[in-house]
């Protein structure tokens, strides 16, 4: 959860890192026009005999005056005793006085490594959700603290819902142009279709509430550790009702500061 916390911040990540790449790691980083300012790797006694060169590649990492930070996460005993037994998988220092040794010998060979970080997280008492809010309340920058990118999609039912959707609307109860004559052929993008489906009352009660209700929610997804939703909204074929008002709400949305992105998923159909 914390490497996938940090991905979500926008830094390059790497499990289980030899620590003797660490440097040329860096180096790779920064060379070329598109150069990474952020990276996150994870080193820890899975990497056996690798994890001994680690001392060394602080010690590179300070001689080259590049800034890092230490997190160091860890657990009281017990708590690592029940995570084990529920993931069913084996320590990495497997030894044959059982689970509570094995956590030893790993206290006792990263005892050195927790003197020196920079920050060190107890996870004992934490969900993974908590932790997440950790490590996003640390290293997120401020602007991006109350951040969250929504992506909007219009789509025609006769065509199936979008599977990457978190929230659906069904707009076939608006009135559809479909059945006059000279809107037929066109599709939401059309001024004369997008002012015939705005001018329904429907319309603007269903946009004005939407709207709101989505305001209201951006804060608390953003407290949950969310930071891109999917709304979709649907009519009989994608083409008319659903762009026009996808194309609405994004605008409204982009007045209020949300970051907006747009897909109509079959408007170009038949």
């Amino acid at each position: 959860m914390a490497i996938k916390s940090l991905e979500d911040l926008g830094y390059f990540c790497v499990d289980n890192f030899p620590p003797s790449l660490l440097l040329k790691m860096v180096e790779l980083c920064s060379q070329g026009a598109s150069s990474l300012d952020k990276l996150a790797a994870v080193i820890d006694v899975r990497g056996g005999e690798f994890f001994r060169d680690l001392n060394h590649a602080l010690e590179e990492l300070d001689r080259g005056n590049v800034p890092y930070q230490i997190i160091f996460l860890e657990a009281d005993d017990d708590t690592l005793v029940r995570r084990f037994k529920e993931t069913r998988r084996a320590h990495p220092l497997h030894s044959e006085g059982g689970i509570l040794e094995s956590i030893a010998k790993e206290r006792d060979l990263l005892q050195g490594l927790r003197a020196r970080a920079h920050v060190v997280i107890d996870t004992s008492r934490s969900s993974v959700h908590q932790l997440r809010e950790q490590i996003m309340n640390r290293y997120q920058a401020p602007e991006a603290a109350e951040s969250l990118e929504m992506s909007l999609i219009s789509f025609g039912y006769k065509y199936g819902l979008p599977l990457d959707a978190d929230m659906v609307f069904d707009l076939r109860f608006l009135p559809n142009p479909f059945w006059i004559d000279e809107l037929r052929e066109r599709d939401g993008t059309d001024p004369a279709v997008r002012e015939y489906v705005l001018g329904q009352p429907e319309s603007e009660e269903f946009l004005s509430r939407l709207h709101s209700l989505i305001l209201y929610l951006k804060d608390r997804f953003v407290r949950e550790g969310r930071r891109y939703v999917t709304l979709a909204m649907g009519c009989t074929g994608g083409r008319h009702r659903s762009v026009v008002l996808v194309e609405e709400l994004a605008r409204r949305l982009r007045d209020a500061g949300v970051k907006v992105s747009v897909r109509h998923r079959d408007v170009a159909r038949e």
